[in-house]
């Protein structure tokens, strides 16, 4: 029969991740929580620049007339 491979120490990356989110619920949940607030947030920024990018000279701030304020006296 031929010899079983043997695993080296160390795993890789993915394999280390596993192991330090993996280890306990808890730690496991919160990265769950804070990467889905992360990912909302970066989606939102971009999503944002594009619908501005595409709508210039077409939003409300961009109109001279109704964009500016009235002055106070």
């Amino acid at each position: 029969m031929a010899p079983v491979a043997q695993r080296r120490g160390g795993g890789g990356v993915f394999e280390g991740l596993y192991k330090v989110l993996m280890r306990r619920n808890s730690v496991y949940v919160t990265f769950v929580i804070v990467g889905a607030f992360a990912g909302e947030r970066a989606v939102d920024y971009g999503v944002h620049k594009i619908w501005e990018r595409n709508n210039v000279g077409k939003r409300y701030e961009d109109i001279p007339v109704l964009g500016q304020r009235p002055a106070e006296e």
